[in-house]
């Protein structure tokens, strides 16, 4: 009779820790579901919230059109172009007043080396 409970405790024993085994199991694979899923779904709505963005602008800028009102100038990029168009340009003419001193400086050298100097003599010839 001891035989008959010992084996139906040891089975029951098994069980149980087949039990334990698989629902910590599912509990880590949900887990990593779960974190797994978080990601997708941030991913997803970062995309969703520039494409709403962008609609949201576009349809903007249609109900004005149709209203009849002209878009607003973007002075913010006009700006920027334009200093860095000026900086550009101080950049070259630097650049380029560099350029013709060093050359001025180079001919007024050459100038030097092949200059012949004559001196009058007073010979009586």
């Amino acid at each position: 009779m001891f035989a008959g409970k010992n084996r139906a405790e040891r089975t029951a024993e098994e069980a149980w820790e087949h039990l334990s085994s698989a629902w910590s199991t599912a509990g880590d694979n949900a887990g990593r579901a779960g974190r797994r899923g978080r990601r997708l779904a941030a991913r997803a709505g970062g995309r969703v919230s520039s494409a709403t963005d962008e609609a949201l602008t576009r349809a903007s800028a249609a109900a004005d059109a149709l209203a009849g009102r002209r878009p607003a100038r973007p002075w913010g990029l006009i700006v920027a172009v334009g200093v860095i168009g000026a900086a550009a340009g101080w950049a070259l003419a630097s650049a380029a007043r560099a350029a013709l001193e060093r050359q001025a400086e180079n001919e007024e050298i050459e100038l030097a080396e092949t200059a012949v100097v004559v001196t009058p003599t007073y010979d009586d010839h």
